[in-house]
Order: structure tokens, then sequence, then C-alpha cells
């Protein structure tokens, strides 16, 4: 596991924009996926997006598709999220977490949305006001 470092978030009305970062604390190797996911309690884990640090390909769930967007600083070794048009189910805890992404990245942060991790024991809470 890349330990991680994740600022960002807030509070915001409808039709914001926040701005998530991720850093990795250690060397991340080019193969690896850094990205996001976020929990409503009482909902499941949301897969949001993700990179290929080596590529720059990109993953977004169906729901943020058009509004997010993933970007990354190889030399910083931070990935951002850039949320626009926020709206209130947006809501939530958002976790950022790093994988070795041996699926691709959408299979990849599909799975780790199904898994257990260490990566859901700090996260960043966004909330968004209607």
């Amino acid at each position: 596991q890349v330990p991680v470092v994740q600022s960002g978030g807030g509070s915001v009305q409808a039709g914001g924009s926040l701005r998530l970062s991720c850093t990795a604390s250690e060397y991340i190797q080019r193969t690896y996926c850094m990205g996001w996911f976020r929990q409503h309690p009482g909902n499941k884990r949301e897969a949001v997006a993700a990179i290929y640090i080596g590529g720059g390909t990109t993953f977004y769930g169906d729901s943020v598709k058009g509004r997010f967007t993933i970007s990354q600083d190889l030399a910083k070794k931070t990935v951002y999220l850039e949320m626009n048009d926020l709206k209130p189910e947006d809501t939530a805890m958002y976790y950022c977490a790093a994988d070795p992404c041996q699926h691709g990245v959408r299979g990849s942060w599909l799975l780790l949305a199904m898994g257990d991790s260490p990566y859901w024991v700090q996260g960043t809470q966004v909330n968004v006001s209607s």
C-alpha cells in the first residue's frame, strides 16, 4: 500500500466547484493508478475517478462524467480532482487511494471499491447544499 495524503473538500452550494488533491507519500510506480472513491452514509462505496500514472488513461464513474476532471503532476506525485457543477448528491466522504492497477484503470477501480482497504480509514468530506 502506498501512503497518501489528501486535502481539499469542504462545503459549497449546488453548482459550485471544489478541488481535491492527493499526494503519494513515497515513491509510486508508473504502473499504478491513483484516484478517488466516495461514500455517503447508508450507501455503498462508489468509484469516482482514477488515472493511470504512467500513461494518463482515466476512468470516471457515470454519475460524475462531464463534471469531474482528474489530472496529475508527476513531479509532485499528486493527483487532482476538479469537481464542477456540484450537486447535493455529490455530498459524501471522499477517499483517495493508489492501486497497482493490474486490471486496467476501470477494472481495478471497480474492484477496489468493493473491497476492504486501509484507504477507507481517513477521507475528506464534501458537502453540497441545495
